[in-house]
């Protein structure tokens, strides 16, 4: 027997259409439908800490597998790594992974992907996604929190996916980083205006959209900050205070089950008795179907919430991997 899967490098799925956030979007659109659907298994996925406890949040490896019932239906499985010290200590992207695509009808793998690329521009394309419902139509000022890779990806895939944006308002602890971040933004849109917050706040007051980009454990944006208005993508989980939970017009999640564990801040309030299902307003699939509606007046604040979920990645890799058959991309590896 002489089985083959494909093997795509991170050139290869760049290739295929990987660096634009265009397939992720489309990817993602199907995915969070069959999510609201039901037309998906996805077991909780289990946080690998070789530390434990005394461990920093963002060192961790984590197994994410799923099956999507679609048409054209893919199982697969990502396995990705962190530790929030490679870039500083060792020059290295802070996340690292592979994607394995299997086909559904014989379990056996058809693909072996780099991850990090896929990983980080689906989460942009949540942001984009969540956007598109969420935030105030033709939105101008966008305000993004951490000028790492993640930041970078989701300006990069804001900005390819809504050309009204004028103003993008910065910050990150380190001021060299989102100095480093502006001039070469600057450098490459030259038609907006970026500006170098020197506070966090000074950034998140001027947002109508809002995403966070960063590895802290420690809630510090207050409800007070955010504009009437504003949309905040809580991309990073952990930055929005829990009061924002509760005063915010509609909070909504990707998926209740994966939001409400592993003790974060909805899950803190869930414990502490003062949120529930019955306050979420509902998950971003059910916006893509119109089973829930999304912004209705331009003053709400609303906030999502996304611990991210493996049927993004697993339907984007598998767009790719589709796109990378068609063009004939990767290198084909014998399994025996």
């Amino acid at each position: 027997m002489n089985y083959e899967l494909l093997y795509l490098n991170r050139t290869d799925i760049e290739q295929a259409g990987g660096a634009h956030s265009s397939v992720y979007v489309d990817a993602l659109t199907e995915a969070l439908k069959a999510h609201a659907e039901q037309k998906f298994v996805q077991p909780l996925k289990p946080y690998l800490r070789a530390n434990g406890k005394d461990g920093h949040i963002a060192d961790r490896i984590i197994a994410m597998p799923s099956y999507i019932g679609l048409e054209d239906p893919v199982s697969g499985i990502k396995w990705i790594g962190s530790k929030h010290d490679n870039p500083s200590k060792r020059q290295m992207e802070r996340a690292s992974g592979v994607i394995i695509l299997n086909d559904p009808e014989t379990n056996y793998p058809i693909a072996v992907m780099e991850a990090s690329l896929i990983s980080s521009m689906r989460t942009a394309a949540v942001s984009v996604i969540a956007a598109q419902h969420l935030a105030k139509k033709g939105f101008t000022d966008l305000t993004i929190i951490g000028c790492g890779l993640i930041g970078d990806r989701q300006l990069q895939s804001m900005l390819e996916q809504f050309d009204h944006i004028k103003n993008v308002y910065v910050f990150d602890q380190f001021e060299s980083a989102s100095a480093a971040f502006v001039e070469r933004w600057k450098a490459a849109r030259s038609d907006l205006n970026f500006v170098q917050a020197q506070t966090a706040k000074e950034a998140i007051t001027q947002g109508d959209v809002v995403i966070t980009c960063t590895v802290t454990d420690q809630p510090y944006i207050e409800y007070d900050w955010l504009k009437k208005g504003a949309f905040v993508s809580n991309i990073s989980i952990m930055d929005v205070k829990k009061e924002v939970f509760l005063k915010a017009d509609k909070v909504l999640v990707d998926d209740w089950s994966q939001a409400n564990r592993e003790k974060k801040t909805i899950n803190q309030l869930v414990l502490e008795g003062r949120f529930s299902r019955d306050d979420l307003h509902a998950e971003l699939g059910q916006l893509l179907t119109g089973e829930k509606p999304g912004r209705e007046n331009d003053d709400e604040i609303i906030l999502l919430n996304p611990m991210g979920m493996a049927i993004e990645d697993i339907s984007s890799a598998y767009y790719i991997y589709k796109a990378a058959k068609a063009q004939n991309i990767g290198t084909s590896l014998s399994l025996y």
